[in-house]
């Protein structure tokens, strides 16, 4: 018997344990090396967790940029782009001008459903294969004024248009969905094919899964590569490893674009800073997740805790915390929820994760051009989690010569 082609995979978040878990699958001796040796400081650890096929709208679409301008004149609201003289940051901000259209949200709309229809399908077989808890009780979107309701009940019509299902909620529906918690809204947009689940606990089902394949984990940092004709036959580290592989995939979420640079591609990105805090036995738990449209928080219950996650910071590789935008999340959520007050997160430590953020609002998935065995899978932006099973089996396709989608290429700017 022969052995098993191995492969390499640069990061260790929630794209590259799903890239691993589908390639073994296929066969393949896999080997995940990640920056991060506590795994902790991935965007995939303590996000909402939603699985979300009503995220069919890409970042880049019209009104963003307006929405984001007024924003950044509040310290505490939910977007924030921190100004610097930097050609990589101005360069993004102009390609993500240029996709904030209509046309592009028609042109990208259909594709993401596709793909988040098929990993939402991937997340049941998941839950039974690897035993992590799957909620499968839908997503609210709760509004507190009639403009965002009437947004929303737009955004309801053209999901139903794509076959997503979405219901227009009044306040009595919303209650009844989620009976349990108080909450202070106009009214909702409940999507039922949505989901939730603890990432921590997925993403350790997924690691023993690979474990369990043969696979191996390696902490160290991406240095450089050995090439060898048109293909890539090793990865050197900072402390003087060299790693040889037969192929190789780039998952390292914000920090990919220096990673591909070595292979002189060139995929704009921009890390996206999010916050969580998790409550544990809050006062009152809400039975499904939700997102809280004026505010931009998401709310997940994970077991007895609740998380409240929010912001959006385009802030390079910035991990710093900053007091005033937790300050905003605590305030907008306690606006929904009025029997929570800021005292409930006192003591509480918060998170903060980089969501790695393309100009256009879709991920990188495919083979990086003029070299044959190393493939790109980033820049899947707030859907890392959700898009994690599809891209997985996306990437595990490709090694095996089935071709890319060719609107995901990584050469595409």
């Amino acid at each position: 018997m022969t052995d098993r082609p191995s492969h390499l995979i640069i990061g260790g978040g929630v794209i590259g344990l799903c890239c691993a878990y589908y390639l073994a699958r296929e066969g393949w001796k896999v080997t995940i090396i990640d920056r991060d040796a506590s795994r902790r400081a991935s965007c995939s650890f303590r996000n909402a967790g939603m699985v979300v096929p009503s995220h069919f709208i890409p970042l880049a679409a019209p009104g963003v940029i307006t929405q984001g301008l007024k924003w950044m004149l509040n310290r505490k609201s939910p977007f924030y782009l921190r100004p610097r003289l930097d050609k990589e940051l101005i360069s993004w901000c102009w390609q993500f001008y240029r996709h904030s259209t209509q046309r592009h949200v028609e042109n990208s709309q259909t594709l993401l459903r596709d793909i988040s229809l098929e990993s939402r399908a991937l997340f049941d077989e998941l839950s039974d294969e690897l035993g992590f808890t799957l909620v499968r009780k839908g997503l609210v979107m709760l509004c507190q004024s009639e403009e965002g309701l009437h947004e929303e009940a737009e955004v309801a019509e053209a999901a139903n248009r794509l076959g997503i299902k979405a219901e227009v909620c009044p306040p009595e529906r919303v209650r009844e969905l989620d009976p349990d918690v108080e909450m202070k809204v106009r009214g909702g947009v409940w999507f039922p094919q949505d989901a939730h689940l603890d990432p921590e606990s997925f993403l350790s089902a997924l690691r023993n899964a690979i474990v369990d394949s043969g696979g191996t984990f390696l902490d160290g940092e991406v240095k450089g590569f050995e090439r060898r004709g048109g293909n890539i036959a090793a990865i050197r580290t900072t402390d003087g490893q060299e790693i040889e592989a037969d192929e190789f995939t780039i998952a390292g979420g914000a920090w990919s674009p220096d990673i591909a640079s070595q292979l002189d591609l060139h995929i704009p990105m921009q890390g996206g800073k999010g916050y969580s805090f998790t409550l544990p036995a809050p006062r009152q738990l809400p039975q499904l997740c939700s997102l809280l449209k004026e505010g931009r928080v998401a709310v997940t219950p994970m077991g007895n805790d609740l998380r409240v996650a929010g912001t959006m910071e385009i802030c390079g590789q910035d991990l710093s915390i900053d007091q005033l935008r937790l300050q905003g999340i605590i305030e907008s959520f306690c606006r929904f929820f009025p029997q929570f007050s800021a005292k409930d997160f006192e003591g509480l430590k918060p998170w903060s994760g980089l969501r790695p953020c393309t100009p256009d609002g879709l991920p990188y998935i495919g083979r990086v051009p003029n070299t044959a065995n190393v493939t790109v899978a980033t820049g899947h932006s707030m859907l890392g989690l959700s898009l994690g099973p599809v891209t997985g089996k996306m990437v595990a396709a490709i090694c095996s010569g089935t071709a890319p989608d060719a609107r995901l290429r990584p050469g595409r700017f």
